[in-house]
């Protein structure tokens, strides 16, 4: 993975350091949910407004259902709620998903918001063939086919998670990421994530208030020497949430980690290594296991997981993660502290595992546990974590493997285990 020299801004620091867990921190009291703020889970735009349904009739609608769509519906007593392709911390997602589509198949140029809970696609405006949402990217090259745009909507995550929350938001739009990068893999396409874009100028654009900004895009369109210009108009603000609280440290998080600086590209496109259909299935199988049976997995079996985890991620803002590993029951494989192909440390670490990751069981009972770490630009950072995580997910579920993203552990514990002063970004446990 790539290695730069960066100078982060120091508000990354401060607000990884603020939303730090310890042992302390997560037994003091008033963390507390009131569920008659809840916020929904869902956009909706008027119901005047065209909408293509996601039916399997053409590739961008089988596409856009992989990125985002629903798989399952989970039902307890007095409650329901669905689950979707991509994974999200707490089953909150807490982000949107808006497209421009140009020349593609029964979609008229134009830009389009993803309609999560009605499995469609609604038209938001149509566009002329010189302007465009491709206006915000760095290049301003004109696109034709899908440009894909991720939002944050916090208060969905920090209803739940607190100020801790920004980084919920980055970490799932980084599965978004990863899930419409596993839609293009299936489809044997190109693609590269934008992070070098205009931010502010695509809030104003879509009417977006505190309560949503957008983070970045995914780029599966072929491109002309042409460039184009941003529309002349702006779209209406719609209410993502239905209720709303601010935090003032999130906010401030996400305007100080806005602008990029050092960033070098990645234009290599990786295979997955697993069959089209194989994936495909994957994506629409994938859940959060919530337990383990201890049955270890094979070294063939890892070694697959590290292929796809361990691969480039085509980007123009490609930061530097390592993949550190406990490995407790990988046949072939001596139990201990691995970074790569080293063993750090030798032995039975799966207590220790399971203490940092906030003493869950599942850090215990896995075959590995998962930490990953880096330095860089803060939201491409945690996004690219975010995206590995996916990896990591359908890399498991491909092979009839568990697996689960743990996004709360003992920030400062976990940097002493690995010995790197490096920022925990992500945990995750697979096994059977």
């Amino acid at each position: 993975m790539p290695e730069h020299s960066f100078t982060p801004f120091p508000f990354a620091d401060v607000y990884h350091e603020k939303t730090e867990h310890s042992w302390l921190s997560v037994r003091k009291p008033g963390h507390s949910m009131d569920w008659s703020t809840q916020p929904s889970p869902y956009k909706r735009y008027s119901s005047e407004l065209l909408r293509v349904s996601l039916t399997e009739d053409n590739p961008l609608k089988r596409f856009l259902y992989r990125v985002a769509g629903i798989t399952a519906k989970k039902s307890y007593p007095g409650v329901e709620y669905y689950l979707r392709s991509n994974p999200s911390a707490g089953a909150l997602y807490p982000n949107e998903v808006y497209f421009q589509a140009r020349g593609v198949e029964d979609f008229p140029d134009g830009i389009y918001h993803l309609e999560v809970a009605s499995s469609s696609a609604v038209l938001l405006a149509e566009i002329g063939q010189e302007e465009g949402l491709d206006a915000y990217l760095e290049d301003r090259h004109r696109r034709e086919g899908l440009l894909l745009c991720v939002s944050g909507v916090y208060w969905r995550s920090s209803w739940k998670y607190h100020d801790r929350a920004f980084r919920y938001v980055l970490l799932d739009a980084g599965h978004l990421l990863g899930s419409a990068e596993a839609a293009a893999q299936v489809e044997g396409t190109d693609y590269s994530i934008r992070y070098r874009i205009d931010r502010e100028g695509l809030n104003q654009f879509f009417g977006f208030g505190r309560e949503e900004w957008m983070l970045s895009c995914f780029d599966k369109a072929a491109f002309s020497e042409k460039t184009v210009e941003a529309p002349l108009f702006a779209l209406r603000s719609v209410d993502p949430t239905g209720t709303f609280e601010p935090n003032d440290l999130i906010e401030q998080g996400y305007r100080e980690t806005d602008r990029l600086q050092g960033c070098q590209e990645q234009r290599r496109v990786p295979k997955a290594p697993f069959d089209p259909d194989v994936l495909a299935e994957a994506i629409y199988r994938r859940r959060s296991i919530r337990a383990f049976t201890g049955t270890p997995i094979t070294l063939e079996e890892l070694h697959r997981i590290l292929d796809w985890a361990e691969a480039p991620v085509p980007s123009d803002c490609d930061e530097s993660l390592h993949l550190y590993m406990v490995v407790n029951n990988v046949e072939g494989m001596k139990p201990g502290l691995w970074l790569g192909e080293k063993l750090l440390r030798e032995g039975d670490l799966s207590g220790r595992a399971g203490y940092l990751c906030l003493e869950q069981t599942l850090g215990c009972e896995r075959a590995v546990t998962f930490f990953i770490t880096g330095e860089g630009n803060y939201q491409p950072l945690y996004q690219k974590a975010g995206l590995i995580g996916q990896r990591l997910y359908l890399a498991a579920e491909a092979q009839g493997i568990g697996a689960s993203g743990i996004g709360a552990y003992y920030d400062q514990e976990v940097q002493e285990f690995l010995g790197t002063k490096e920022k925990v970004l992500y945990a995750f446990a697979v096994g059977r």
